[in-house]
């Protein structure tokens, strides 16, 4: 039982940081009260970005440069809904179809459709002491960005909260005329916001290419910027709720699996494709028994019009 509990938490830590590094990405944006649909197309920029950069230079670096790939994304999103006052939504899900389809043409364009040659994986981090440890040893043994997803929650709860510039970034998402009065730029706030949500979202689709596979293959992120959406939906559109929905939504990925592999009889009674659909049923089921509750910010998705006050 151990050892299932073990294996259960080893995968969910692996696969989470992807989740939590979108989800906080697209609680920026949204904070700011520009719509962030498009998570799932930086996210797939990210990954391809990075797995390309991995193949000529260190995989740290490539990491930064699918981070600024997913920026690049988030800067277009960011001049099409706030320069110009574009739908939101719409905006977002061009994104998607944009890196679907282009990420597709460059792979098979340059490496074929079976997805980019094999690169070196983020070093993995052993704790001394810990991973002889039932079930807590899986905390050991993670790539750097597991560490990070698993701190970084916390500091942009309090950013958010208890600094100056968190006050901004949630009254832009909330009343947007009103920061304006007080002599701040309510667009150049919401394209940091939307440009640091675009480097979160590259972070988590380079992590997938980098730390979870050694690759970017032609179906990734496989809807991920989407589960990311609704972590932060059912986070409330907090950091730490969107945290913990993301865990719970990666434990439904590493539980899909462990049955896969530990219960392969499983496979003669269930079919194949319910297990693959297991972490978006979860997700769906969450979003169902959330209801009507929402905090959404109260201007999310409304462009601001300076003389409309």
């Amino acid at each position: 039982m151990l050892e299932v509990l073990h294996s259960l938490l080893f995968s969910t830590l692996d696969a989470a940081p992807a989740l939590v590094f979108a989800a906080l990405g697209a609680v920026l944006s949204e904070r700011a009260g520009v719509v962030d649909v498009g998570v799932e197309g930086m996210m797939r920029a990210g990954a391809f970005c990075a797995a390309v950069a991995a193949l000529a230079m260190p995989t740290p670096l490539a990491v930064v440069v699918g981070m600024g790939a997913g920026a690049g994304m988030a800067a277009i999103h960011g001049w099409l809904c706030i320069r110009w006052r574009s739908d939101q939504v719409v905006s977002g899900m061009a994104l998607n179809l944009v890196a679907l389809a282009g990420g597709t043409f460059l792979l098979e364009s340059l490496f074929g459709p079976n997805g980019t040659p094999p690169i070196t994986q983020l070093s993995r981090w052993d704790i001394p002491g810990l991973a002889s440890v039932p079930v807590l040893g899986a905390l050991s043994g993670h790539a750097a960005p597991t560490y990070l997803a698993l701190l970084v929650p916390f500091v942009f709860q309090g950013l958010l909260t208890r600094t100056p510039l968190g006050l901004r970034l949630r009254a832009v998402g909330d009343k947007p005329h009103a920061v304006a009065t007080l002599g701040l730029s309510v667009p150049a706030l919401r394209w940091g916001a939307v440009v640091g949500g675009g480097l979160l979202a590259g972070l988590g689709g380079a992590v997938l290419s980098t730390a979870v596979l050694d690759r970017f293959e032609q179906h990734t992120p496989a809807g991920l910027g989407f589960m990311a959406l609704a972590a932060m939906v059912f986070g409330r559109w907090t950091p730490v709720g969107a945290f913990l929905a993301a865990l719970f939504f990666a434990f439904g990925n590493a539980l899909r699996i462990g049955l896969a592999s530990s219960a392969p009889h499983l496979m003669d009674l269930v079919p194949q494709g319910v297990l693959l659909a297991l972490p978006y049923l979860m997700t769906l089921v969450l979003l169902g028994l959330q209801g009507q509750r929402s905090s959404a910010p109260a201007a999310l998705g409304v462009p601001f019009e300076q003389e409309s006050r």
